[in-house]
């Protein structure tokens, strides 16, 4: 029994021929070489013919195969040529044309004000407390002379949460590190701090940062000259302070800070209503009270603390008119603080 092979394999090459892909190709394939194809039906025909004719028969059937395999292993290297050449076609990138442009990101300037803050006191040698923002009735009143009856918490009202309340200020964190730490003591404690407060120039969530000194022989004076320092680096090299008596329950005297207004160098104007002064941060020398709360002998050592609102540094800086400013996210506002 002869085989027509020609005949055989150009049936099978105007199959492939109309295969859209490798995919198509080797379905076609299959239809001449797989387990259910062509050339193994021819072989499953061996049985019915006679034995003399067996071999010759088998010959021309493993030569067809040779073959199909032949040519179906030219047709799969061409598709799979073409297709790698369609994908680069896809993928091919146009270098001539403009790249895409992606916006700078840039600080928020309350953090560009908080590095600044840190900056300049650790070149005072003060280091950097985090105390925890869910803080307990003692850390945040008590401790910091301000009982339970004490009139002053009405002006720091704040948010209780289950096991504890959202602290009013960073001044919490002074008491913890003077447990734990003997003089002398030189630390900044950096965080937020929550009131229920909400106007033009306060939030019910804002950033503070609070600053303390304890040794032997500290004084009014010592805070007044590190403030000076301060100022001069935060504003500019003619800002000035100016303290004025005011009232905290945890320092004794205690004292508002005023800078020279850095914007007309103390002539008057529109950003410090026509006084030359901006109120900045309060201050005073450490009560003996919050001392002893902390274990230190009042009568060895003394102290100043300050404590300052971030936001509020920003705002004079920037020449910001409204806190919300801060916190709305607004890119076209932020994007003025690129470097």
């Amino acid at each position: 029994m002869d085989l027509e092979q020609d005949d055989i394999v150009k049936e099978a090459e105007a199959a492939a021929s109309s295969a859209e892909d490798s995919r198509a190709l080797y379905e076609v394939k299959m239809q001449y070489l797989g387990r259910a194809g062509k050339v193994t039906a021819l072989m499953k025909r061996m049985k019915d013919i006679a034995q003399e004719h067996r071999p010759a028969f088998g010959k021309q059937v493993n030569a067809l195969r040779e073959k199909l395999e032949t040519l179906f292993a030219s047709l799969e290297t061409l598709a799979k040529a073409r297709e790698m050449a369609k994908k680069l076609a896809a993928e091919n990138v146009d270098v001539t044309m403009p790249g895409r442009h992606f916006a700078r990101g840039a600080l928020h300037p309350v953090t560009i004000v908080r590095n600044r803050l840190i900056d300049i006191f650790a070149g005072m040698g003060f280091e950097v407390f985090e105390g925890p923002e869910i803080e307990n009735d003692y850390y945040n009143f008590t401790a910091l002379n301000t009982p339970a009856d004490h009139p002053a918490r009405d002006m720091q009202d704040t948010f209780y949460v289950q096991g504890g309340l959202l602290r009013t200020q960073t001044s919490a964190g002074q008491i913890r590190l003077m447990e734990k730490k003997k003089p002398p003591i030189k630390m900044l404690s950096p965080g937020r701090v929550f009131r229920s407060d909400d106007d033009a120039t306060h939030s019910p969530m804002f950033h503070q940062m609070e600053g303390l000194v304890v040794d032997r022989g500290i004084t009014l004076c010592d805070l007044q000259g590190m403030l000076d320092e301060f100022v001069k680096a935060m504003f500019s090299e003619n800002s000035k302070t100016r303290l004025r008596p005011s009232y905290f329950p945890f320092t004794e005297p205690s004292v508002e800070v005023d800078v020279s207004c850095h914007a007309c160098g103390g002539k008057g104007c529109s950003l410090c209503k026509g006084t030359g002064w901006i109120e900045v941060l309060g201050a005073g020398v450490v009560n003996r009270r919050v001392l002893e709360n902390c274990g230190v002998d009042p009568d060895e050592y003394s102290g100043f603390a300050f404590g300052m609102g971030i936001e509020r540094i920003a705002m004079l800086k920037y020449g910001i008119n409204n806190i919300k400013l801060l916190t709305e996210n607004d890119v076209r506002f932020l994007e003025q603080f690129k470097d």
